[in-house]
């Protein structure tokens, strides 16, 4: 099987070294609260699933997901800004479901800022279920936030 992966519109690799500078750009313009390139490296280097779904020669977006003891757990995933509400979150997600399930994963889990209402709109209409929450999960302009935490039953 290929590492690359076709989609319509574009397609997924797994991300390349050469590949951080554009990502953490993303990544910075994207949120408030950016991952660092040394959490990025740490990523790729621990050998996570780290995927990046380009079109046109373009890195649209990015997802990095860790796969152990029958569990996924999805770390980041970032559309570019203006690239955002077009559908290419949902294939980004649709593509990490079937990475998990063949790296012998039964539930896929994630955190999300309940303030992110587009990212809990796409979650849940994947089939994700809320299973938890976690208290000052997150930075905020505020002080913290609150994670909750969702689910992806994997079942062939």
């Amino acid at each position: 099987m290929s590492a690359v992966m076709q989609d319509p519109g574009g397609m997924f690799r797994p991300i390349l070294e050469s590949d951080l500078a554009t990502v953490i750009e993303l990544e910075q313009r994207a949120y408030a609260f950016p991952w660092t390139l040394g959490i990025m490296r740490d990523c790729l280097r621990v050998g996570y699933s780290c995927w990046v779904y380009e079109s046109a020669g373009s890195i649209h977006a990015y997802a990095f997901m860790s796969v152990a003891a029958g569990e996924a757990h999805l770390l980041n995933l970032c559309v570019a800004p203006e690239l955002q509400c077009q559908g290419i979150g949902r294939r980004v997600l649709r593509h990490l479901v079937i990475i998990a399930r063949r790296q012998g994963a039964d539930t896929l889990f994630l955190e999300v800022r309940p303030s992110n209402q587009v990212a809990l709109v796409l979650y849940q209409s994947l089939g994700f279920n809320e299973v938890g929450q976690r208290r000052n999960y997150y930075p905020s302009h505020q002080g913290r936030e609150d994670a909750l935490v969702f689910a992806l039953a994997l079942s062939h």
